[in-house]
């Protein structure tokens, strides 16, 4: 093994993550970031360092890569609301959409059982909450509000129909939309944006402000999601950065309902939760949240955790919408992130990006695996890796020797029709 050219905490029990507590320090904002949606470790060392954020540093919430509605039947749940469901298990049902492993798995049941437990004896204020940032639920967002309106707001029920009935033509199928809009120089953007706005003017109740952020979110979510299938069929980065400053938007949002000292914590993937500009996305004209809430809050307010791992297996998909598989992810490509931490030694690890910075070889881009929902490990050495500035990507990072699929809740699909992500699926 090669001598480290930096200091380095080995990882084995979760003392081991004082380090890095202590470099999170007042921070407001803390993104923990994930190589992939199919590994365990990445999950469980990210609720571990949740639990201590929460308990320690009083964080409020955590936002999650997920999409709304799903993931707010998830905080209805651990807070306890009536009629919000009795086990773990029948409550990650309702994440029925492919990738269904991604949050239907037992790793994120584990976190929902300590969140439920924590919250159990506090009041709702104090309450840690679970929250969606994610774009894609354009028709179940709309049916959400528009169950909503039917109940409280005849008036600007009138608004959702309206948009709902706008985008029937295309069967619910968000990709057949906006295949048609580019076509056709019509859409349903008029019809979103007004209902967006009535909803605005009108929702008033003071004794259930989450309730009314929930249906305000949803209308807000059908508005950026039409932008976001517009733009993806035109391809380039428009749709990857309408996507993520949505995210940024809606953890604004979610700050400002927790009050002007909330906290708030991210698990995304590091292609959006590590600073765009130490990358080549940049060059290719992509943003992401981490890169946004840097730029807004300020870097001492921000902390960005990247994760990886030197092989392993990993759950994913051959194709979009393909059966979900237990797939070998191969040892790290020569040269990589990955690969120099391994021959440093083949301990797990942490290491904080001010220990990174006067390593020369770190000084330039160095390659950095990043594997999405789909994947197949024959063209690891070919793709995969994105080109990294480490130490100004992160502020920590946490490594990985051999990691493990995650293990998933064996749901039936309910449909398998969203379109692509650009650039690869993360």
């Amino acid at each position: 093994m090669a001598k480290a050219p930096f200091t380095y905490t080995a990882l084995t029990k979760e003392r081991d993550l004082d380090r890095l507590v202590e470099e999170i320090g007042e921070a407001r904002i803390v993104m923990l970031g994930e190589a992939s949606h199919g590994t365990s470790e990445y999950y469980t060392w990210r609720t571990a360092i949740t639990r201590r954020l929460v308990v320690e540093k009083g964080f409020q919430f955590v936002a999650v890569e997920g999409d709304w509605p799903e993931c707010y039947a998830l905080n209805r749940f651990i807070k306890g609301y009536e009629k919000a469901g009795s086990k773990i298990a029948d409550v990650l049902q309702v994440y029925r959409r492919w990738p269904t492993w991604m949050w239907a798995n037992w790793e994120v049941a584990a976190l929902v059982e300590w969140a439920k437990d924590f919250n159990h004896v506090r009041n709702l204020k104090e309450k840690v909450g679970f929250y969606g940032l994610d774009v894609y639920s354009l028709w179940e967002s709309l049916e959400q509000v528009l169950e909503f309106l039917n109940q409280h707001d005849g008036q600007a029920a009138e608004a959702a129909r309206q948009a709902i009935r706008c985008f029937e033509p295309y069967n619910r199928d968000p990709q057949h939309y906006a295949q048609a809009t580019a076509f056709v120089p019509t859409d349903c953007e008029n019809e979103v944006v007004e209902m967006l706005q009535r909803i605005a003017r009108r929702l008033e109740f003071p004794n259930d402000q989450e309730n009314v952020f929930n249906v305000e979110q949803n209308a807000l979510v059908t508005v950026n999601a039409e932008k976001y299938y517009r733009a993806m069929i035109k391809g380039g980065p428009a749709s990857w950065n309408v996507r993520d400053s949505h995210m940024m938007e809606t953890l604004d949002r979610l700050l400002e309902l927790h009050g002007p000292d909330s906290k708030a914590i991210v698990w995304a993937h590091n292609t959006h939760i590590g600073d765009a500009r130490a990358t080549d996305m940049a060059s290719d004209g992509m943003l992401n949240i981490g890169q946004l809430a840097r730029e807004k809050y300020g870097m001492d307010q921000v902390k960005l955790v990247g994760f990886g791992s030197y092989k392993g297996t990993v759950i994913a998909g051959k194709s979009w919408g393909a059966p979900m598989q237990k797939m070998e992810v191969p040892e790290a490509r020569p040269g990589s992130w990955e690969a120099m931490l391994h021959e440093i030694s083949e301990e797990d690890k942490v290491m904080l990006s001010g220990d990174l910075r006067e390593v020369p070889e770190l000084r330039n881009p160095i390659p950095h695996r990043a594997i999405g929902v789909v994947y197949d490990p024959k063209f690891e050495q070919f793709g995969n890796y994105v080109p990294s500035v480490i130490q100004e990507r992160y502020d920590a990072f946490v490594y990985f020797e051999e990691s493990q699929a995650v293990h998933p809740l064996h749901l039936k699909l309910k449909n398998a029709r969203e379109p692509e992500l650009y650039p690869w699926n993360y």
